[in-house]
């Protein structure tokens, strides 16, 4: 009896790619960026929603990310359809005092398009960008229940420093978050971080 051929995800080839969104999104983009905000929700991981929109709402709130000018958004594509997003918050002109300072959110890779490393992709491309607007640190925040999302950090050198017991609430359910910075570059050394 012949033996089926079988083939293993890894030994696909895919073209995969990490931009920063600079242009109003297409309707191909926006859609493939709500499909794929949409499967998040479903898979747990919606950054802020607990249940899924409905279309118009979900468009639009895309559509303002792109023109608010301290937002920063970033897409990654598999085979030319964007299947993972995030957002680079940069400090406001009057907080001198953080203006060294960045906020990571909304960070997620659709289900379908996990395990090709997009993730890492994504966040290398961020702290590239953070780094290009000189900014020293970055900070975010993340459910406790996002296991992938706080590995992924963990293994790209961002510091938990500390936890918030009554973070979120996910179906009547308290949900702790928890904290993360990571430093770009030591204002002491100047030496620039990995």
């Amino acid at each position: 009896m012949p033996q089926a051929n079988h083939i293993r995800p890894e030994d696909l080839k895919t073209d995969s790619s990490v931009e920063l969104v600079i242009d109003p999104l297409t309707t191909g983009d926006l859609n493939d960026l709500c499909d794929a905000t949409d499967a998040a929700i479903e898979d747990g991981g919606g950054f802020g929603w607990v249940d899924t929109p409905s279309r118009d709402v979900m468009e639009r709130y895309w559509q303002g990310v792109v023109t608010i000018p301290s937002r920063l958004l970033f897409v990654t594509r598999l085979d030319g359809t964007i299947c993972g997003t995030a957002q680079l918050v940069l400090p406001p002109r009057n907080n001198e005092a953080q203006s060294f300072a960045g906020q990571l959110t909304s960070l997620f890779i659709t289900p379908w398009a996990r395990g090709h490393g997009l993730g890492t992709k994504l966040l290398k491309f961020i702290e590239e960008t953070a780094r290009t607007e000189e900014l020293e640190v970055l900070n975010l925040d993340v459910r406790e229940t996002q296991y992938m999302a706080i590995k992924l950090y963990e293994n790209n050198g961002y510091v938990h420093m500390g936890t918030h017991p009554y973070y979120a609430s996910v179906n009547g359910e308290t949900v702790p978050g928890r904290y993360y910075y990571k430093m770009l570059k030591s204002r002491l050394t100047g030496e620039t971080k990995a």
